[in-house]
């Protein structure tokens, strides 16, 4: 039963966020997966994405996966795990080979090496490659190929997404994982996984930004003609949110977040002046705060984070010019109003990341919050389909790379 079991691993700065599923059967050509275990924990030891206390955040990740492990009913041997964070670099590169064959027809193998070729692109000292993604093949003069094998040519281009994390993140990261008795079924670039389950390909054909808004950072990726367009990782998050609040209030962090959640609202305009905030329901004493106080604070953080999702967005000159749109998810979108203030300053029509080809009897795994962690189960779902299916190397997901063996073995030579 364990073996049929898939585990997605999202470690957050706020939150450990633990999914379990199954594969469904379906008549279309999309996965489904069916969702049978959602759990979080508070999260310790993580920061901005990075580990920085490895006892604290072994001790998270436990809680989680025995709290999982009481959900599903069965034990969690091995995951597939999000890795994020300002250390991540996503490049483009293009790898060139000739056609192996003397009949000229392009082959599996033929593609291999393309991508090898694309592998080789000159990287940062200390960083080891999580993925190589194919945008396009070009064979001889022909652009714009998706999948070439079985065509006919010479000279066999492909233009890669190569997707990097920095080696000792890695390390730490996995050091803390396999300290708790969980083997990684690989690592994956966690806003890449998100964006499986809240967008339809569709969606990346017309152009969309999946925006996940975390506690202390907020990632996006962006999608056109079904391939990644661009990816940013931006230093601010809904914990900033807290931190103005526990400022204008002057009052704990702790009553800061509890009058967010609360009370908050983005939108300033749409809160009745007389409403109020009775300090003594958190053991204050002092008058009443107005809610469209604590909304104005709220409002004006919340379009700095627009603001700074635009400049990205402007890079590629998508700025206000994506069909499709933004995605919202993340634990920050739990706040009312949010959507409202990112349709109007991004100028972008914006909506709630939705799951697609995932069911399940448990209400918060459709929590926006929850998305990279059920994108992790669709994730290691579309790569046991591939594999079984026996499909070529340019099915999806397949162009990604294991964590080295050498690494595992490293790694656990470190745990006592």
């Amino acid at each position: 039963m364990s073996e049929n079991i898939i585990t997605g691993l999202d470690i957050g700065s706020y939150a450990i966020r633990v999914a379990g599923g199954q594969v469904t059967p379906s008549e279309g050509p999309r996965t489904q997966i069916h969702i049978i275990g959602a759990v979080e924990v508070p999260s310790d030891g993580v920061h901005k994405g990075t580990i920085t206390g490895i006892e604290d955040a072994v001790s998270s990740i436990s809680k989680a996966l025995e709290q999982g492990e009481r959900m599903t009913g069965v034990p969690l041997s091995a995951s597939w795990v999000g890795i994020a964070g300002h250390h991540v670099l996503v490049q483009e590169s293009k790898g060139v080979i000739g056609v192996g064959r003397t009949d000229g027809e392009v082959r599996d193998e033929d593609v291999e090496r393309a991508l090898e070729a694309a592998r080789t692109v000159a990287r940062p000292t200390n960083y080891e490659i999580l993925h190589v993604i194919p945008k396009g093949f070009t064979v001889d003069s022909q652009h714009g190929i998706k999948d070439p094998v079985g065509m006919n040519g010479i000279r066999l281009e492909v233009d890669a997404v190569i997707v990097q994390a920095l080696s000792s993140q890695i390390k730490n990261l996995t050091k803390c994982i396999y300290r708790t008795g969980l083997d990684i079924e690989d690592l994956v670039y966690a806003p890449l996984a998100g964006s499986e389950v809240v967008t339809t390909p569709r969606q990346k054909e017309l152009g969309v930004c999946v925006v996940n808004i975390g506690a202390s950072t907020t990632t996006m990726i962006v999608f056109e003609e079904g391939d990644i367009l661009h990816t940013a990782v931006l230093p601010i998050g809904s914990d900033h949110i807290t931190n103005d609040i526990a400022i204008g209030l002057r009052t704990s962090l702790e009553v800061a977040e509890a009058v967010k959640v609360n009370y908050g609202s983005a939108v300033a305009d749409q809160v009745p002046k007389k409403d109020v905030i009775p300090m003594n329901d958190f053991g204050l004493s002092g008058e009443a705060i107005e809610c469209r106080y604590v909304a104005e604070i709220i409002e004006a953080r919340v379009e700095e984070i627009c603001e700074r999702i635009d400049a990205e967005l402007a890079k590629v000159d998508r700025s206000g010019m994506l069909p499709a749109g933004i995605v919202a998810t993340g634990g920050g979108v739990r706040l009312a109003g949010v959507v409202e203030v990112m349709k109007r300053v991004l100028r972008l029509p914006v909506a709630y990341g939705q799951l697609h080809g995932v069911t399940s009897v448990i209400d918060h795994a459709a929590d926006p919050a929850f998305s990279t962690a059920v994108g992790l189960v669709m994730w290691g779902a579309q790569i046991r389909g591939s594999s079984s299916r026996g499909g070529n190397v340019f099915a999806k997901f397949k162009s990604m790379d294991k964590v080295s063996e050498q690494m595992r073995k490293w790694l656990r030579s470190l745990i006592p």
